[in-house]
Protein backbone atom coordinates (compact mmCIF):
# COMPACT_ATOMS: atom_id res chain seq x y z
CA UNK A 1 0.00 0.00 0.00
CA UNK A 2 2.50 2.40 0.62
CA UNK A 3 4.15 1.91 -2.69
CA UNK A 4 0.73 2.60 -4.21
CA UNK A 5 -0.01 5.30 -2.29
CA UNK A 6 2.03 8.98 -3.49
CA UNK A 7 2.08 10.55 0.35
CA UNK A 8 4.05 13.33 1.94
CA UNK A 9 6.41 12.63 4.84
CA UNK A 10 3.59 14.20 7.28
CA UNK A 11 1.60 11.54 6.05
CA UNK A 12 3.24 8.85 6.31
CA UNK A 13 4.82 9.99 9.70
CA UNK A 14 0.70 10.40 10.69
CA UNK A 15 0.21 6.73 9.66
CA UNK A 16 3.62 5.04 11.39
CA UNK A 17 2.79 6.91 14.56
CA UNK A 18 -0.77 6.76 15.18
CA UNK A 19 -0.29 4.13 17.79
CA UNK A 20 -2.22 6.31 20.85
CA UNK A 21 -5.74 5.82 22.19
CA UNK A 22 -6.99 8.63 20.32
CA UNK A 23 -5.41 9.38 17.01
CA UNK A 24 -6.78 12.51 15.18
CA UNK A 25 -6.48 14.06 11.60
CA UNK A 26 -7.46 17.46 11.60
CA UNK A 27 -7.33 20.20 9.32
CA UNK A 28 -7.93 21.35 5.47
CA UNK A 29 -10.51 20.04 2.59
CA UNK A 30 -8.43 17.63 0.08
CA UNK A 31 -5.07 17.91 2.50
CA UNK A 32 -4.68 14.30 2.98
CA UNK A 33 -5.62 13.79 6.23
CA UNK A 34 -8.32 10.61 4.99
CA UNK A 35 -6.24 8.64 2.80
CA UNK A 36 -3.28 8.76 5.60
CA UNK A 37 -5.82 7.75 8.49
CA UNK A 38 -7.45 5.28 6.14
CA UNK A 39 -4.21 3.76 5.58
CA UNK A 40 -3.27 3.90 9.43
CA UNK A 41 -6.80 2.18 10.01
CA UNK A 42 -6.31 -1.06 7.15
CA UNK A 43 -2.65 -1.65 9.35
CA UNK A 44 -4.63 -1.56 12.51
CA UNK A 45 -7.27 -3.57 11.17
CA UNK A 46 -4.90 -6.31 10.44
CA UNK A 47 -3.48 -5.79 13.66
CA UNK A 48 -6.42 -5.34 16.04
CA UNK A 49 -6.88 -8.10 18.53
CA UNK A 50 -9.75 -11.10 18.06
CA UNK A 51 -12.02 -10.11 20.94
CA UNK A 52 -13.22 -6.88 20.72
CA UNK A 53 -15.82 -5.36 17.56
CA UNK A 54 -14.36 -3.01 14.97
CA UNK A 55 -16.26 0.05 14.51
CA UNK A 56 -16.69 2.66 11.96
CA UNK A 57 -18.69 5.76 12.72
CA UNK A 58 -20.10 8.41 11.26
CA UNK A 59 -22.62 11.02 10.99
CA UNK A 60 -24.94 8.38 8.49
CA UNK A 61 -24.33 5.62 6.60
CA UNK A 62 -24.40 7.53 3.43
CA UNK A 63 -21.82 9.69 4.23
CA UNK A 64 -19.55 6.89 5.95
CA UNK A 65 -19.95 4.84 2.50
CA UNK A 66 -19.13 7.86 0.53
CA UNK A 67 -16.34 9.46 2.63
CA UNK A 68 -14.76 5.78 3.94
CA UNK A 69 -15.50 2.29 1.80
CA UNK A 70 -15.55 4.36 -1.71
CA UNK A 71 -11.82 5.51 -0.90
CA UNK A 72 -11.09 2.18 0.53
CA UNK A 73 -12.41 -0.02 -2.11
CA UNK A 74 -10.37 2.19 -4.77
CA UNK A 75 -7.65 -0.19 -6.55
CA UNK A 76 -6.44 3.31 -8.19
CA UNK A 77 -5.91 4.26 -4.30
CA UNK A 78 -5.44 1.24 -2.38
CA UNK A 79 -4.40 -1.36 -5.26
CA UNK A 80 -4.94 -5.49 -4.39
CA UNK A 81 -5.95 -4.44 -0.66
CA UNK A 82 -9.22 -2.74 -2.47
CA UNK A 83 -10.36 -6.43 -3.54
CA UNK A 84 -10.11 -7.01 0.43
CA UNK A 85 -12.78 -4.69 1.20
CA UNK A 86 -16.51 -5.64 1.36
CA UNK A 87 -19.64 -3.65 1.63
CA UNK A 88 -22.97 -3.72 0.17
CA UNK A 89 -24.37 -0.52 0.23
CA UNK A 90 -26.95 0.01 2.44
CA UNK A 91 -25.75 -3.01 4.71
CA UNK A 92 -24.63 -1.99 8.37
CA UNK A 93 -21.88 -4.54 8.48
CA UNK A 94 -18.44 -4.83 5.77
CA UNK A 95 -16.07 -7.31 5.33
CA UNK A 96 -12.50 -5.70 5.65
CA UNK A 97 -9.08 -8.40 5.44
CA UNK A 98 -11.40 -10.95 6.75
CA UNK A 99 -12.58 -8.84 10.06
CA UNK A 100 -16.31 -7.89 10.14
CA UNK A 101 -16.71 -4.31 10.92
CA UNK A 102 -19.61 -2.29 12.08
CA UNK A 103 -20.91 0.33 10.63
CA UNK A 104 -22.88 3.21 12.88
CA UNK A 105 -24.51 6.41 11.71
CA UNK A 106 -24.38 9.33 14.77
CA UNK A 107 -26.35 12.07 13.66
CA UNK A 108 -28.37 13.10 16.88
CA UNK A 109 -27.45 12.40 20.57
CA UNK A 110 -30.22 9.26 20.55
CA UNK A 111 -27.02 7.28 18.47
CA UNK A 112 -25.38 7.02 21.73
CA UNK A 113 -27.66 3.81 22.68
CA UNK A 114 -26.41 2.02 19.64
CA UNK A 115 -22.98 1.95 21.75
CA UNK A 116 -24.60 0.27 24.78
CA UNK A 117 -23.11 -2.92 26.05
CA UNK A 118 -20.71 -3.07 23.38
CA UNK A 119 -16.75 -3.96 23.46
CA UNK A 120 -14.93 -2.62 21.36
CA UNK A 121 -10.89 -2.55 20.15
CA UNK A 122 -10.66 -0.35 17.17
CA UNK A 123 -12.90 2.43 16.03
CA UNK A 124 -12.71 4.41 12.85
CA UNK A 125 -14.17 8.07 13.00
CA UNK A 126 -14.96 9.89 10.19
CA UNK A 127 -15.52 13.99 10.32
CA UNK A 128 -15.54 13.83 14.11
CA UNK A 129 -16.95 17.48 14.66
CA UNK A 130 -20.24 16.35 13.03
CA UNK A 131 -21.47 13.62 15.89
CA UNK A 132 -22.66 14.54 19.47
CA UNK A 133 -20.23 15.11 22.14
CA UNK A 134 -22.01 12.50 24.03
CA UNK A 135 -21.66 9.79 21.08
CA UNK A 136 -17.97 10.49 21.40
CA UNK A 137 -17.58 10.14 24.91
CA UNK A 138 -19.49 6.83 24.79
CA UNK A 139 -17.52 5.54 22.32
CA UNK A 140 -14.07 6.09 24.08
CA UNK A 141 -15.44 4.38 26.93
CA UNK A 142 -16.58 1.03 24.62
CA UNK A 143 -12.83 0.72 23.48
CA UNK A 144 -12.31 -1.34 26.60
CA UNK A 145 -9.99 -4.03 24.65
CA UNK A 146 -6.46 -3.46 25.98
CA UNK A 147 -4.75 -1.22 23.13
CA UNK A 148 -7.95 -0.46 21.69
CA UNK A 149 -7.53 2.72 19.48
CA UNK A 150 -9.73 5.33 18.18
CA UNK A 151 -8.59 7.06 14.97
CA UNK A 152 -10.90 9.61 13.77
CA UNK A 153 -10.68 12.53 10.85
CA UNK A 154 -12.29 16.18 10.86
CA UNK A 155 -12.03 19.53 8.85
CA UNK A 156 -11.59 21.79 11.68
CA UNK A 157 -14.57 24.26 13.08
CA UNK A 158 -15.34 26.86 16.02
CA UNK A 159 -12.06 27.18 18.30
CA UNK A 160 -14.55 26.54 21.06
CA UNK A 161 -15.93 23.08 19.76
CA UNK A 162 -16.31 20.50 21.82
CA UNK A 163 -13.81 18.52 19.54
CA UNK A 164 -11.20 21.13 20.57
CA UNK A 165 -11.36 22.09 23.94
CA UNK A 166 -11.79 18.56 25.41
CA UNK A 167 -9.67 16.66 23.65
CA UNK A 168 -7.53 18.75 20.89
CA UNK A 169 -6.26 21.40 23.40
CA UNK A 170 -5.64 18.66 26.24
CA UNK A 171 -3.38 17.02 23.93
CA UNK A 172 -1.17 16.51 26.63
CA UNK A 173 -3.28 15.50 29.15
CA UNK A 174 -4.98 12.47 27.32
CA UNK A 175 -3.36 9.66 25.41
CA UNK A 176 -3.92 11.35 22.16
CA UNK A 177 -2.01 12.39 19.05
CA UNK A 178 -2.93 14.81 16.24
CA UNK A 179 -1.69 16.05 12.63
CA UNK A 180 -2.54 18.90 11.70
CA UNK A 181 -2.80 19.02 7.36
CA UNK A 182 -3.33 21.93 5.04
CA UNK A 183 -4.28 22.09 1.74
CA UNK A 184 -0.63 22.17 0.50
CA UNK A 185 0.37 19.07 2.32
CA UNK A 186 -1.49 16.88 -0.20
CA UNK A 187 1.32 15.80 -3.27
CA UNK A 188 -1.11 14.33 -5.53
CA UNK A 189 -2.95 17.65 -6.08
CA UNK A 190 -1.87 20.15 -8.91
CA UNK A 191 -1.80 23.47 -8.89
CA UNK A 192 -4.39 23.84 -10.86
CA UNK A 193 -6.97 21.96 -8.47
CA UNK A 194 -5.33 23.59 -5.51
CA UNK A 195 -6.02 27.37 -6.87
CA UNK A 196 -9.71 26.43 -7.70
CA UNK A 197 -10.41 24.84 -4.23
CA UNK A 198 -9.07 28.35 -3.12
CA UNK A 199 -11.31 29.79 -4.96
CA UNK A 200 -14.51 28.74 -3.61
CA UNK A 201 -13.63 29.47 -0.05
CA UNK A 202 -13.57 32.73 1.46
CA UNK A 203 -13.73 34.63 4.31
CA UNK A 204 -14.42 32.14 7.74
CA UNK A 205 -14.65 29.20 5.17
CA UNK A 206 -10.86 29.69 3.50
CA UNK A 207 -9.45 30.09 6.93
CA UNK A 208 -11.26 26.84 7.85
CA UNK A 209 -11.30 24.83 4.93
CA UNK A 210 -7.96 26.10 3.09
CA UNK A 211 -5.98 27.18 5.80
CA UNK A 212 -7.17 24.26 8.10
CA UNK A 213 -7.60 26.78 11.18
CA UNK A 214 -9.77 26.48 13.85
CA UNK A 215 -11.25 30.10 14.17
CA UNK A 216 -14.38 31.37 15.47
CA UNK A 217 -17.25 33.00 12.98
CA UNK A 218 -17.67 36.74 14.13
CA UNK A 219 -18.64 39.77 12.81
CA UNK A 220 -20.12 40.23 9.76
CA UNK A 221 -21.05 37.24 7.67
CA UNK A 222 -20.70 38.60 4.36
CA UNK A 223 -17.55 40.74 5.07
CA UNK A 224 -16.65 40.92 1.42
CA UNK A 225 -19.63 43.42 0.72
CA UNK A 226 -19.02 46.35 -1.10
CA UNK A 227 -21.89 48.52 -2.50
CA UNK A 228 -20.17 49.79 -4.82
CA UNK A 229 -19.00 46.70 -6.50
CA UNK A 230 -21.89 44.42 -6.21
CA UNK A 231 -24.87 47.07 -6.67
CA UNK A 232 -26.02 47.53 -10.23
CA UNK A 233 -28.32 50.45 -12.25
CA UNK A 234 -28.84 47.93 -14.90
CA UNK A 235 -29.09 44.55 -16.08
CA UNK A 236 -28.20 42.37 -18.98
CA UNK A 237 -30.45 40.06 -20.86
CA UNK A 238 -31.29 36.76 -19.00
CA UNK A 239 -31.72 33.22 -19.97
CA UNK A 240 -32.54 31.98 -16.50
CA UNK A 241 -34.97 32.35 -13.46
CA UNK A 242 -35.36 31.32 -10.30
CA UNK A 243 -37.22 32.64 -7.51
CA UNK A 244 -36.15 32.38 -3.99
CA UNK A 245 -38.69 32.99 -1.06
CA UNK A 246 -38.92 33.28 2.74
CA UNK A 247 -42.23 32.88 4.27
CA UNK A 248 -43.73 35.59 6.84
CA UNK A 249 -47.03 36.51 8.33
CA UNK A 250 -46.25 38.68 11.40
CA UNK A 251 -42.18 38.96 10.14
CA UNK A 252 -42.07 40.30 6.29
CA UNK A 253 -42.29 38.15 3.72
CA UNK A 254 -39.33 38.62 1.07
CA UNK A 255 -39.52 36.91 -2.86
CA UNK A 256 -36.07 37.83 -4.72
CA UNK A 257 -35.88 36.86 -8.46
CA UNK A 258 -33.05 35.37 -9.07
CA UNK A 259 -31.02 35.22 -12.92
CA UNK A 260 -28.43 34.13 -14.89
CA UNK A 261 -27.39 36.93 -17.62
CA UNK A 262 -25.92 36.07 -20.81
CA UNK A 263 -22.89 37.22 -19.68
CA UNK A 264 -22.52 34.31 -17.33
CA UNK A 265 -23.16 36.75 -14.20
CA UNK A 266 -25.94 36.18 -11.51
CA UNK A 267 -28.23 39.03 -10.41
CA UNK A 268 -30.61 39.54 -8.24
CA UNK A 269 -32.96 41.23 -10.87
CA UNK A 270 -36.09 41.90 -8.37
CA UNK A 271 -37.41 41.79 -5.15
CA UNK A 272 -41.46 41.47 -3.54
CA UNK A 273 -41.67 42.05 0.16
CA UNK A 274 -44.29 42.20 2.34
CA UNK A 275 -44.26 43.40 5.80
CA UNK A 276 -47.35 43.31 8.04
CA UNK A 277 -46.21 45.06 11.24
CA UNK A 278 -45.36 48.31 8.80
CA UNK A 279 -48.79 47.46 6.51
CA UNK A 280 -50.79 46.87 9.41
CA UNK A 281 -52.10 43.50 7.79
CA UNK A 282 -51.37 40.08 7.63
CA UNK A 283 -51.62 38.22 4.61
CA UNK A 284 -53.19 34.62 3.94
CA UNK A 285 -51.42 32.09 1.82
CA UNK A 286 -53.79 32.61 -1.31
CA UNK A 287 -52.74 36.07 -0.99
CA UNK A 288 -49.51 36.03 -0.97
CA UNK A 289 -49.64 33.49 -3.71
CA UNK A 290 -51.80 35.34 -5.90
CA UNK A 291 -49.59 38.43 -5.15
CA UNK A 292 -46.17 36.74 -5.79
CA UNK A 293 -47.39 35.17 -8.97
CA UNK A 294 -49.00 38.79 -9.94
CA UNK A 295 -45.55 39.99 -9.52
CA UNK A 296 -44.06 37.77 -11.92
CA UNK A 297 -46.49 38.47 -14.29
CA UNK A 298 -46.44 42.17 -14.74
CA UNK A 299 -42.60 41.37 -15.46
CA UNK A 300 -43.98 38.57 -18.03
CA UNK A 301 -41.11 35.91 -16.07
CA UNK A 302 -41.79 32.24 -15.45
CA UNK A 303 -39.28 30.87 -13.33
CA UNK A 304 -37.80 27.59 -13.54
CA UNK A 305 -38.19 26.79 -10.43
CA UNK A 306 -39.75 28.72 -6.65
CA UNK A 307 -37.67 27.74 -4.02
CA UNK A 308 -39.26 27.86 -0.64
CA UNK A 309 -38.82 27.84 2.56
CA UNK A 310 -38.96 24.28 3.76
CA UNK A 311 -41.17 25.02 6.83
CA UNK A 312 -43.77 27.10 5.10
CA UNK A 313 -45.49 23.87 4.03
CA UNK A 314 -49.13 25.41 4.11
CA UNK A 315 -47.72 27.91 1.41
CA UNK A 316 -45.80 25.80 -0.57
CA UNK A 317 -49.28 23.95 -0.88
CA UNK A 318 -51.27 27.04 -1.85
CA UNK A 319 -48.58 27.63 -4.68
CA UNK A 320 -49.16 23.89 -5.62
CA UNK A 321 -53.02 24.06 -5.82
CA UNK A 322 -52.98 27.20 -7.49
CA UNK A 323 -50.93 26.12 -10.59
CA UNK A 324 -47.68 27.94 -10.07
CA UNK A 325 -44.93 26.39 -12.00
CA UNK A 326 -41.93 24.72 -10.55
CA UNK A 327 -42.16 24.76 -6.56
CA UNK A 328 -39.77 23.25 -4.58
CA UNK A 329 -38.72 23.17 -1.12
CA UNK A 330 -35.16 25.44 -0.69
CA UNK A 331 -32.10 23.62 0.19
CA UNK A 332 -31.89 24.84 4.21
CA UNK A 333 -28.75 24.10 5.07
CA UNK A 334 -27.40 27.49 7.02
CA UNK A 335 -23.78 27.32 6.59
CA UNK A 336 -23.63 25.72 3.53
CA UNK A 337 -26.15 28.60 2.07
CA UNK A 338 -24.23 31.16 3.39
CA UNK A 339 -20.78 29.71 1.77
CA UNK A 340 -22.25 29.54 -1.33
CA UNK A 341 -23.62 33.00 -1.23
CA UNK A 342 -20.40 34.33 -0.19
CA UNK A 343 -18.63 32.62 -2.60
CA UNK A 344 -20.88 33.96 -5.38
CA UNK A 345 -20.04 37.91 -3.65
CA UNK A 346 -16.90 37.39 -2.98
CA UNK A 347 -16.05 35.96 -6.68
CA UNK A 348 -17.57 38.56 -8.69
CA UNK A 349 -20.33 36.55 -9.40
CA UNK A 350 -23.22 37.67 -8.25
CA UNK A 351 -24.42 41.55 -8.48
CA UNK A 352 -27.64 42.79 -7.08
CA UNK A 353 -29.86 45.32 -8.86
CA UNK A 354 -30.55 48.74 -6.84
CA UNK A 355 -34.29 48.46 -6.91
CA UNK A 356 -33.95 45.11 -4.17
CA UNK A 357 -34.29 47.80 -1.30
CA UNK A 358 -34.93 45.34 1.50
CA UNK A 359 -32.07 42.99 0.53
CA UNK A 360 -29.77 46.16 0.03
CA UNK A 361 -30.69 46.92 3.63
CA UNK A 362 -30.13 43.56 5.34
CA UNK A 363 -26.64 42.74 3.55
CA UNK A 364 -24.71 45.15 5.71
CA UNK A 365 -25.77 44.23 9.05
CA UNK A 366 -26.30 40.38 8.17
CA UNK A 367 -23.61 38.86 11.63
CA UNK A 368 -22.64 36.19 13.24
CA UNK A 369 -24.39 35.45 16.98
CA UNK A 370 -21.39 36.26 19.47
CA UNK A 371 -23.64 34.51 21.77
CA UNK A 372 -23.52 31.01 19.98
CA UNK A 373 -19.88 31.96 19.04
CA UNK A 374 -19.03 31.58 22.50
CA UNK A 375 -20.29 27.97 22.87
CA UNK A 376 -18.95 26.87 19.40
CA UNK A 377 -21.58 27.15 17.23
CA UNK A 378 -21.41 28.81 13.83
CA UNK A 379 -25.10 30.54 13.98
CA UNK A 380 -26.52 33.76 12.38
CA UNK A 381 -28.42 36.57 14.02
CA UNK A 382 -31.93 35.79 13.57
CA UNK A 383 -32.65 39.74 12.85
CA UNK A 384 -33.32 41.61 9.67
CA UNK A 385 -32.20 37.94 7.37
CA UNK A 386 -35.54 37.69 5.16
CA UNK A 387 -34.64 38.71 2.18
CA UNK A 388 -31.06 37.44 2.48
CA UNK A 389 -32.59 34.23 3.80
CA UNK A 390 -34.39 34.34 0.34
CA UNK A 391 -31.47 35.10 -0.99
CA UNK A 392 -29.48 31.76 0.41
CA UNK A 393 -32.57 29.80 -0.41
CA UNK A 394 -32.33 30.77 -4.37
CA UNK A 395 -28.51 30.64 -4.73
CA UNK A 396 -27.58 27.39 -2.58
CA UNK A 397 -30.87 25.57 -4.17
CA UNK A 398 -29.58 26.45 -7.70
CA UNK A 399 -25.44 25.86 -6.72
CA UNK A 400 -25.33 23.58 -9.37
CA UNK A 401 -26.82 25.34 -12.00
CA UNK A 402 -23.73 28.19 -11.38
CA UNK A 403 -20.98 26.48 -9.69
CA UNK A 404 -19.21 25.91 -13.16
CA UNK A 405 -19.11 30.16 -13.34
CA UNK A 406 -16.82 30.65 -10.25
CA UNK A 407 -13.56 31.53 -11.36
CA UNK A 408 -10.40 29.69 -10.98
CA UNK A 409 -7.96 31.77 -8.95
CA UNK A 410 -9.23 35.21 -9.36
CA UNK A 411 -12.23 38.05 -10.16
CA UNK A 412 -14.81 36.85 -12.42
CA UNK A 413 -15.08 38.55 -15.81
CA UNK A 414 -13.89 42.26 -15.94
Amino acid sequence: MLDTLPLSRKQLRSVVQASARINLWHGAVRSGKTIASLLAWLLAVAEAPPSGLIIVVGRSLQTIERNVFEPLQDPALFGPVAAQVRHTRGATTAAVLGRTVHLIGAADARAEGRLRGLTASLAYVDELTLLPEAFFVQLLARLSVPGARALATTNPDSPRHWAKVGYLDRAHELDLRAWHFRLDDNPSLSPAYVAALAAEYVGLWRRRMIDGAWVVAEGAIYDMWDEQQHVVDELPAMRRYWVGCDYGTSNPFAALLLGLGNDDRLYVVGEWRHDARAAHRQLTDAQYSARLRAWLGEQGIVPEWTFVDPSAASFITQLWADGHPGVARANNDVLDGIRSTATALDSGLLRIHRSCAGLLGELPGYGWDAAASEKGEDRPLKRDDHSVDALRYAMHSTRHAWHHLLPRGGECGA
